[in-house]
């Protein structure tokens, strides 16, 4: 066994599970703000139901048979 050629394949394996995960975390975050951002814009722009025309309308359905 080559054990230089053992310790530098380990060593390369490991810097790659870091980068994957500095990534994955990168990703994680910048989704979490796109999350937030878009329940705040659906927040704003949503009127609240007092404010509605007709607070009775969709209540009930006529139904003839």
């Amino acid at each position: 066994m080559d054990i230089a050629a053992l310790s530098t394949a380990l060593s390369q394996m490991q810097v790659q599970q870091q980068a994957s995960l500095s990534v994955m975390r990168m990703t994680m975050d910048t989704g979490a703000t796109q999350a937030n951002d878009l329940l705040q814009m659906m927040q704003a722009s949503t009127p609240p139901s007092v404010d509605a025309v007709d607070p009775n309308l969709g209540r009930t359905v006529d139904i003839k048979l």
